[in-house]
């Protein structure tokens, strides 16, 4: 009968938005009513994100976003990088979450959701999402890294997720997959690793970056905590001074508030643009091989 083939066709399907922040690209999926586990029916949720992550033969993404239920705030979330690892926290992802509950009527304009690394406080203004971060800890400067046959300075700081900064006068020509995968791998950050940001100091109020994530094992055109460690670290050495904005690779420009005393920070907010890319339904074929 004419028009009934594709509800057959389709059969199981799963919403989604697709999200991005500053060119970080995330699947965004309300799963409130554990709707993804219904779907999966016994698969891994960590082989669905690997699935779905991957680039020309699913949806791609650097990672997905899964609402849940909380007690406390307004939802909770799960982060999953690209390859199924659970991460922390995420400062562009945070910033999509908060607009796509912000959207689905999940929270208000004002929000806080509960995360690996705390409570984050969220304000949506349109395309504009302002999210407060934990307090950065584990601050190491001047940090000797033994890299090949020569040594590099690093500076490490954890802002929900750890980052070590590498500053340096040429970004363009930066071998950010090589030297970026060498450090994040280095048996100083052993055993979960280290995201890595290479940053150039432009002025007082204003950096330029380059991010090599954990897992997704690769340069991504933006990283939120990534964006706010750079601003940390070069506050610390006397290099800047807050508000500090961040130039990342996608051309976009995010903006780190904190407060300074020494080498304690506090009251630590990441504010960029979170865009909606599309809205759509997840076909099974989309994650499960052979369907």
């Amino acid at each position: 009968m004419k028009g009934s083939g594709r509800k057959k066709e389709s059969g199981n399907m799963l919403e989604f938005f697709k999200m991005t922040g500053s060119g970080n690209d995330f699947i965004c999926i309300d799963n409130r009513d554990g709707k993804v586990e219904k779907h999966l029916n016994g698969m891994p949720v960590v082989d669905f994100v690997r699935a779905v992550c991957t680039p020309h033969l699913s949806l791609g993404a650097d990672g997905v976003i899964l609402l849940e239920p909380s007690q406390k705030v307004d939802f909770s979330w799960r982060f999953f990088n690209a390859d199924g690892s659970e991460a922390e926290m995420c400062g562009n992802g945070g910033r999509c979450a908060a607009r796509f509950a912000f959207i689905r009527g999940i929270a208000g304009r004002e929000m806080s959701f509960e995360t690996r690394a705390g409570i984050i406080d969220a304000r949506v203004d349109g395309t504009w999402v302002k999210i407060r971060l934990p307090e950065p800890t584990g601050l190491n400067l001047s940090l000797p890294i033994p890299v090949e046959e020569r040594t590099m300075t690093g500076h490490f700081i954890n802002t929900g997720v750890p980052h070590t900064v590498i500053f340096c006068e040429e970004l363009l020509s930066c071998d950010v997959l090589r030297l970026g995968r060498l450090i994040r791998f280095h048996e100083l950050f052993a055993p979960t690793g280290t995201n890595v940001d290479f940053v150039r100091v432009e002025d007082k109020n204003r950096l330029k970056i380059r991010t090599y994530e954990r897992g997704v094992e690769g340069e991504t055109l933006a990283c939120g905590t990534g964006s706010v460690a750079a601003a940390l670290l070069s506050a610390a050495l006397g290099m800047t001074c807050p508000p500090v904005e961040v130039g990342v690779a996608s051309g976009e420009m995010l903006k780190v508030y904190f407060d300074c005393e020494g080498h304690k920070f506090k009251n630590v907010y990441l504010e960029g643009k979170a865009h909606v890319v599309c809205q759509g339904e997840l076909w099974e074929e989309a994650y499960r091989k052979g369907f």
